[in-house]
């Protein structure tokens, strides 16, 4: 018999893998999210927290940008 999961699959740089994968590290075992790590760049994740990894993403893009001072 075959399994079947729905997710969302994430295609992403190693450094951005490395932040989804500490994100999800981060949670309690119940509200884990990455249902499968493929390689150093691809994920299979859970459907429900794309918003989540998207507004997590942002912050983290914030956080670490270079703003040139005037």
């Amino acid at each position: 018999m075959v399994n079947a999961t729905k997710g969302l699959f994430i295609s992403c740089d190693v450094p951005m893998a490395q932040f989804i994968i500490n994100m999800n590290a981060s949670l309690p075992a119940s509200q884990k999210f990455i249902i499968h790590i493929l390689d150093d760049t691809h994920m299979f994740v859970q459907p429900h927290v794309a918003e989540m990894m998207r507004s997590g993403i942002s912050e983290f893009r914030k956080q670490n940008s270079y703003e040139k001072p005037t």
